[in-house]
């Protein structure tokens, strides 16, 4: 679904990735670890057409995406949810739902994708009129992916779902994830800062140092080899 052939991009004249490739196969759940600074987020954004494509290229279902816009990616199927929990914050419950349809120019089609996204979420049903900024963190990490899915995309990029969410909301926030993945089909890279328990969901692990790729298979293989796990954040 997803390739990255030998992809070099970076900030102004700053260089951040140095021939990163990585392949993602349809329904998926890819964990992309890595010390700060490691070049995990600039691939995302890189996928998604936030960053250029210095060199090389980035395929998604056939079709290459270096001159891609964000919006283009989002009717494709692509969608990108980044970290901090962003979402319109003085809006309700309902109208960041519309906003995640806004490309969807029929508006039976935009209520189907809503609902089909509430049906994930059940509390968000509750909050409809509630305006998102008085959500809880976890409240807004489900409205953040329900926003997602009102396009029913077939590749999610996640970027620290997890961030800023007690250990309980952290477990339930994957459950979510793997909850995606396993009833809708959806294909997941995620970038995640909590290696031990994104570990237990994905099916298979990329590690970045400085802008490269160090290893890529098994989160189980990975976790046999202590040294190995530890020189990921050496």
């Amino acid at each position: 679904m997803l390739e990255v052939t030998s992809l070099v991009t970076g900030y102004g004249n700053k260089q951040v990735l140095n021939g990163v490739s990585l392949d993602i196969a349809p329904g998926e759940i890819v964990a992309l670890i890595g010390h700060n600074g490691a070049g995990k987020s600039t691939l995302l954004k890189a996928v998604f057409g936030l960053l250029p494509v210095w060199e090389r290229q980035v395929v998604f279902d056939g079709k290459p995406l270096n001159s891609s816009k964000p919006r283009d990616l989002l009717r494709a199927g692509l969608a990108y949810i980044p970290q901090g929990n962003r979402v319109f914050t003085d809006l309700t419950v309902r109208e960041n739902l519309e906003v995640g349809g806004v490309t969807l120019s029929d508006k039976q089609k935009r209520n189907e994708g809503i609902d089909r996204a509430l049906s994930m979420f059940p509390v968000l049903k509750e909050r409809l009129r509630q305006r998102a900024g008085t959500l809880s963190g976890g409240e807004k990490q489900m409205l953040a992916l329900a926003n997602a899915l009102v396009l029913s995309p077939r590749l999610l990029l996640l970027d620290e779902p997890s961030l800023g969410l007690s250990p309980s909301l952290v477990t339930e926030a994957f459950g979510r994830i793997q909850q995606l993945n396993h009833d809708n089909g959806v294909t997941i890279l995620i970038v995640e800062q909590k290696v031990r328990e994104v570990l237990k969901i994905c099916h298979r692990v990329c590690c970045l140092k400085l802008g490269k790729v160090t290893y890529i298979g098994s989160p189980d293989e990975l976790e046999s080899d202590p040294n190995r796990l530890r020189q990921v954040f050496l």
